[in-house]
């Protein structure tokens, strides 16, 4: 299974990793330590060399009851980390990964692309207007997720017929809707948005019955990075999720991921080639 970024392919036969890169003040998990551009890039390239894939850069936070922040603002601290990562990846063509700009604006998405982004990961599923008319014209990846509501609204009770079934024919549709639009199957990965306006219950039943997304024929990817409901599980704080993180990657990946997005690259990684191994002697 190849995943098509831009310049880039992706043998997505073993999970693969995606950095967390936030170049924000208000993330909830390490928000402020890489806000400065020099940081996220050391950060990033330091997230390379533990073996991430993917770079995925964002400049809002999404965390729930975030403030949104304006269009020049999130420009402001994306648009120098990309272009100073694809200098340093020009530099050391070893080192190179696909940039991923996380991001619902289409102008960002835009910009990012012209700075040297070669995917898109939207937590708004390419439905912002102009959004699908962005990514449809380039050859860059994207990855769709689903969200109930918005950042400010989405954990204020989020209720389903069924979760599962729910989620699943959203992200149908949006697949649908960015094929028809020019997108090749090829550059489409598909998010189910763990802790995006779902409950832990909501949460458990998406991972319970993750390898039921092969319905839909694309790469899965999952978000579930010492997030809040793991927090639940353990009781522990953000800071302290390490090994609930490194249990949720690879449960996702045993299930049917393709792609973790985690903050913890150099743990994850090490736990997936264990994943890997045994799926290879299947």
């Amino acid at each position: 299974m190849i995943f098509h970024c831009g310049n880039f392919q992706l043998d997505l036969t073993t999970p693969k990793v995606m950095g967390i890169v936030n170049v924000t003040p208000d993330s909830f998990s390490d928000g402020g330590k890489f806000a400065a551009a020099h940081l996220a890039v050391e950060h990033a390239l330091k997230l390379v060399q533990e073996g991430a894939s993917i770079l995925d850069i964002g400049g809002e936070s999404t965390r729930p009851n975030a403030t949104p922040v304006s269009l020049q603002e999130e420009l402001n601290r994306v648009i120098p980390v990309i272009e100073a990562l694809v200098e340093q990846f020009k530099q050391d063509k070893q080192l190179s990964i696909p940039i991923s700009i996380d991001t619902y604006k289409p102008a960002v998405m835009q910009a990012a692309i012209a700075a040297g982004s070669s995917m898109v990961n939207d937590v708004r599923a390419l439905q912002e207007s102009g959004a699908l008319e962005v990514v449809a014209k380039t050859n860059v990846g994207v990855c769709l997720m689903h969200m109930q509501g918005t950042p400010q609204t989405m954990q204020n009770n989020p209720q389903y017929n069924n979760v599962l079934e729910d989620v699943k024919a959203f992200l149908k549709a949006r697949q649908q809707a960015s094929i028809h639009a020019g997108c090749r199957a090829s550059q489409i990965v598909l998010d189910p948005g763990f802790g995006f306006g779902k409950t832990r219950e909501h949460n458990i039943t998406l991972l319970q019955n993750l390898e039921s997304f092969a319905d839909l024929s694309q790469p899965l990817l999952v978000g579930l990075s010492r997030k809040s409901v793991l927090g639940q599980m353990t009781g522990n704080d953000v800071d302290a999720r390490l090994y609930a993180s490194i249990a949720a990657s690879v449960i996702a990946a045993m299930k049917g991921a393709k792609i973790l997005r985690v903050h913890d690259v150099k743990a994850t990684v090490e736990a997936l080639k264990v994943v890997a191994a045994i799926q290879q002697n299947n």
